[in-house]
């Protein structure tokens, strides 16, 4: 029950978001919306407000933002979404995917300002002690404030770093202040993966800044991001998991704790936003690649050939699915008789 209820909130958030995008541009720019619906298959319940319908729908696996203008024999009408020039019509289609990203600033915000806090570099007082490391192993505790390394005296947290990385595998000596005191320690500094020396230390976390974790938040998501294009140009492993996969993940989440089930959300939001930018036919991408031709040739593509188009793209997408989809069954076993 609770990776149902968890994936029902991840799934419907980013569908929410996404569609929002798409809906508050489309009104923006004079376009009339006809219905705003989140989930597929069987109306819930819904409404009508300004002409246009809004609706709940039985299955929260996507939602749509159905313009005037999308529909058969709506191109030419007043307010359809065929009549706006192209610049309108390119800020619609990166509304929805823009929207994915903003979600997960806003996530990522969330979670630095309420739940871990931000770093705290202009100090030099230990916020964590990892267990099983030289720190720890020492005596070192949360709240010492470093005074000095190996003699230099250190006043914020990149000074504390400076000096670390420096000197792996060799001895330490540092001087610190607990409770008013001044106590001294030595200890080795062991080398991390990249070759720099560490002791297992951290900073301290401040929750309630506001610029700090909008600053942190911006940071962690242009990490992310770059991690993204390193996976999309081969620099490092490419691993997928499609729907099945996906409620699995959320599930396991869920189970950890609300914090890591929001920025599981973020990671989903960053990527869904950035998939759906690419030019592939059915995705928001595709369609603005179809816009760009348009603007090229001076005139619009024949809406049947560019449907078709879509269409092929929308069904490879679908095999696609299927196929990510009987992986995840292999791998999490739930396939009968494997």
């Amino acid at each position: 029950m609770k990776t149902l209820i968890a994936s029902i909130f991840v799934f419907g958030l980013l569908i929410l978001f996404h569609e929002l995008g798409h809906f508050i541009a489309a009104r923006a720019v004079g376009i009339e919306v006809l219905e705003l619906g989140i989930g597929f298959g069987p109306k819930i319940f819904g409404w009508r407000k300004d002409n246009t319908a809004y609706s709940l729908r039985l299955l929260p696996l996507g939602g749509f933002c159905r313009m005037l203008g999308e529909g058969p024999g709506e191109s030419g009408k007043p307010g359809s979404f065929s009549q706006q020039p192209p610049l309108h019509r390119a800020l619609v289609l990166t509304a929805g995917p823009l929207m994915n990203l903003l979600l997960s600033l806003l996530l990522f915000f969330l979670i630095f300002f309420f739940f871990i806090g931000v770093q705290q570099l202009e100090s030099t007082v230990i916020g964590a002690v990892l267990p099983e490391t030289p720190a720890a192993e020492a005596g070192l505790q949360e709240g010492d404030r470093l005074i000095s390394i190996n003699g230099e005296s250190v006043e914020r947290w990149m000074d504390v770093v400076g000096a670390i990385e420096k000197v792996p595998g060799a001895e330490v000596a540092l001087q610190i202040k607990r409770n008013g005191e001044l106590k001294s320690f030595v200890l080795t500094a062991t080398a991390d993966e990249g070759g720099s020396g560490k002791i297992g230390i951290s900073p301290q976390l401040q929750k309630y800044r506001f610029f700090g974790a909008w600053g942190t938040s911006f940071e962690r998501f242009g990490m992310i991001v770059a991690s993204i294009f390193q996976v999309f140009t081969g620099q490092v492993p490419f691993d997928v998991a499609g729907p099945v996969g996906i409620v699995i993940i959320i599930g396991e989440e869920a189970r950890t704790g609300f914090v890591n089930l929001l920025w599981l959300t973020g990671l989903i939001s960053i990527s869904l936003g950035l998939i759906n930018l690419l030019p592939i036919p059915a995705l928001d991408g595709g369609r603005l690649l179809f816009l760009l031709v348009e603007v090229l040739r001076g005139r619009p593509l024949d809406p049947e050939k560019e449907g078709l188009i879509h269409f092929i793209g929308f069904a490879l997408l679908l095999l696609l699915i299927l196929v990510v989809t009987y992986n995840d069954l292999i791998r999490w076993s739930i396939l009968p008789g494997r």
